[in-house]
């Protein structure tokens, strides 16, 4: 019960940083076509801080750089294997209707950074190494979604760019810090850029809720919530992925943490990079970002639920 309250607090808080986003919109004090620069700061600059700042701050041991790979394997290996069988489920015709290989990707591809990270270090609030856990699986989604994601989408190889899935600001960010880590910056690096890379992380989660905020104020909510597949892409994400997640290591020898960490990542909303690449191909903008929305507002259920089994 106690991971319970722990996570709806946490998850319900995040969801209220939607309601400034979202008001001021209707007052059109926000323009819609303005937040194409936000995420830019957000995606360049926020994120960079908070996985920097996240990596950097644990001390470097064998130990912990072998859970980071085992975790980067085991969070690679349940997307793809996501992806796989919901594609394999589907059939060779189903797979030519863009509206399912949508279904396949966004089941898989979760907000593990800027939503989940707060989420696991308010559950583990002991086990720092819980953040890092979401910068290494956020890098594994990231590169995924810029090849496996994009030739989804598209179905064409030609749009696939494994440049773009490892020289991004997410991926660059962990390599970085964990670059830092090795040298001991903690130990040397000036506090007040220590305290400017950790100000500069803590923006991320409340400017990516405001962004979604102002993203609902636009949508049609009757749409929204009336819509078949997006209640079958939330359910795919937020209760079929997790549990696949959660199943994957159960029988592993692996700490709690370990363990409740990639259950509640893997039950992360749908991931915003979908709705980018989905923009950047001009192909399913809407049906990407109904998703993002209503697996968000969701999640304030069905997060504290699947906590009580980390």
């Amino acid at each position: 019960m106690v991971s319970f309250t722990v996570t709806f607090g946490n998850v319900l808080l995040m969801l209220l940083y939607l309601l400034p986003g979202f008001f001021m919109c209707k007052a059109k004090k926000i323009r819609p076509e303005h937040l194409s620069s936000v995420s830019v700061i957000l995606l360049y600059i926020c994120a960079f801080g908070l996985y920097l700042s996240s990596i950097t701050e644990l001390d470097p041991s064998p130990e912990l750089f072998a859970k980071m790979g085992l975790f980067f394997l085991f969070s690679m290996t349940a997307q793809i294997a996501m992806i796989l069988l919901l594609l394999l489920l589907m059939g060779k015709e189903k797979r030519k209707d863009f509206r399912m290989r949508m279904l396949s990707i966004a089941s898989a591809l979760g907000n593990v950074g800027f939503f989940g990270m707060p989420v696991v270090r308010a559950l583990f609030p002991e086990a720092p190494e819980a953040a890092v856990y979401s910068c290494v699986f956020n890098m594994s989604l990231n590169i995924l979604g810029w090849t496996v994601g994009v030739f989804t989408l598209t179905g064409n190889k030609k749009f696939i760019s494994l440049r773009a899935g490892l020289l991004n600001p997410s991926v660059l960010a962990v390599i970085t810090g964990i670059i830092l880590c090795l040298l001991k910056s903690k130990e040397w690096l000036p506090a007040v850029f220590r305290t400017g890379f950790s100000t500069l992380g803590s923006m991320s989660t409340p400017l990516c809720m405001i962004i979604l905020g102002v993203r609902l104020a636009t949508m049609d909510l009757k749409k929204l919530f009336t819509t078949p597949l997006v209640w079958l892409i939330s359910a795919g994400k937020l209760i079929a992925f997790p549990l696949f997640c959660y199943l994957l290591v159960f029988f592993f020898p692996l700490d709690p943490v370990f363990k409740g960490s990639l259950l509640i990542l893997g039950a992360a909303p749908c991931a915003s990079i979908l709705l980018g690449l989905a923009e950047i191909h001009h192909n399913g903008q809407e049906l990407a970002a109904n998703c993002a929305l209503l697996s968000t507002l969701l999640s304030l259920l069905t997060i504290p639920l699947l906590s009580m089994l980390a």
